[in-house]
C-alpha cells in the first residue's frame, strides 16, 4: 500500500532567546507559524520488516543518521511493528534554512506510521515521543500557529495572522546554528523581541502591527556575520512589506505582505538580484484548513 504525507515549512514571528541554561541549551519564547510550504513523503508498505529511505537531494543522508528514519524506527520498535517500510521524500523546503524541514519530515512520519498502523496516539502523546528526536519535532505535529516556550518544547496555540502572504527567500550560504548560538551574547543591552505584543497584534489581526514589532535576537549574531540577510529584509521593506525577519538561526528571511501581487514583485525583485537563491510565495497553513 502507498500512502503519501505532507510535511510544511516553518517560520519564527518572532524569536527571544531569553537565557543560557546549565544544560547548554538556551530557554526561548517564539512564535512558531507552518507555512503553505511542504516537503512530501511517500510510504510504500510491504510484506517484511526492513525500514529504508530514498531522497530527491543527494545531499541528506538517507541511513539511520536521517531524523525520518530515526522517528519510524522509535514506532517500529516501541509498539513492535512487522512491516517493510520504505519511504520516499521529496524535498521542497530548503535545507538547513531555518524552516525546520528535517523536523517537520520526522514529524510527518511519526504522524504517517501512527495512521497507517492504526496506533491511535493522540497528537499530545506524539508529541511527547517527538521530542526526545529534537525540540522543534512537537511543534511540527502540532503545526498552525503556537507561542512555543523552553527549549521548544512548551506549547501554546494562539492567533493566526489571517489574509496575508509571505514571501520566503533563502540565500545560497550555510549557516551554522551551533555557530549562531555560539556566538550569542545576553546581557543588560539585549534587545529583546516584544513577543507577547506581536501575539496580540495577531489577535487583532494587525499585520502592520506585527511588521512593526518583528524581531529575533539570533540576528545580533547572523547578521553581522552574513550582511546578505541584512540586505534582503530592506529588499523587501522597500519593495511593500509590512514587516521582515530572519527565520530561526537563517539563512531564511521573509516578509509579510497584504497583497499577493506585491509578495510576487518582491520575489521577482529578490530573484534578479540573486544568482542563487530560493523564492516562494506562500501562506499560512493550519492543519484545519
Amino acid at each position: 500500500m502507498i500512502y503519501t504525507y505532507n510535511a510544511p515549512a516553518k517560520i519564527n514571528i518572532g524569536l527571544d532567546v531569553v537565557r543560557k541554561r546549565e544544560d547548554g541549551y538556551h530557554d526561548l519564547r517564539m512564535i512558531m507559524q507552518t507555512v503553505t510550504l511542504f516537503d512530501t513523503l511517500t510510504f510504500d508498505i510491504k510484506d517484511g520488516n526492513n525500514v529504508s529511505m530514498t531522497c530527491t537531494d543527494s545531499s541528506l543522508p538517507v541511513n539511520s543518521d536521517n531524523l525520518v528514519i530515526k522517528a519510524i524506527n522509535l514506532l517500529k520498535e516501541e509498539f513492535s511493528l512487522k512491516s517493510d517500510i520504505a519511504v520516499h521524500l521529496e524535498k521542497k523546503i530548503p535545507v538547513a534554512a531555518g524552516m525546520a524541514g528535517g523536523s517537520s519530515d520526522a514529524a510527518a512520519a511519526l504522524m504517517a506510521i501512527n495512521d497507517i498502523f492504526g496506533l491511535e496516539l493522540t497528537k499530545r502523546e506524539l508529541m511527547k515521543r517527538a521530542v526526545k528526536l529534537g525540540a522543534d519535532i512537537p511543534y511540527c505535529i502540532l503545526q498552525g500557529t503556537a507561542l512555543s516556550e523552553g527549549i521548544g518544547d512548551i506549547l501554546k496555540p494562539v492567533s493566526t495572522l489571517r489574509d496575508i502572504y509571505i514571501l520566503i527567500a533563502t540565500p545560497d550560504i550555510d549557516v551554522s546554528t551551533e555557530f549562531v548560538y555560539g556566538n550569542l551574547k545576553l546581557d543588560e543591552n539585549t534587545l529583546h523581541p516584544d513577543i507577547d505584543s506581536i501575539v496580540s497584534a495577531m489577535a487583532d489581526n494587525d499585520a502592520r502591527g506585527v511588521g512593526r514589532l518583528l524581531g529575533n535576537v539570533l540576528e545580533t549574531v547572523t547578521v553581522p556575520a552574513y550582511p546578505v540577510i541584512d540586505y534582503l529584509k530592506n529588499l523587501m521593506l522597500e519593495h511593500g512589506a509590512a514587516g521582515s525577519l530572519m527565520s530561526g538561526s537563517g539563512p531564511t528571511v521573509f516578509g509579510i505582505y497584504e497583497d499577493k501581487n506585491t509578495a510576487l514583485k518582491s520575489a521577482d525583485i529578490c530573484i534578479k538580484k540573486f544568482k542563487d537563491i530560493f523564492c516562494a510565495v506562500t501562506t499560512c497553513y493550519s492543519p484545519e484548513n
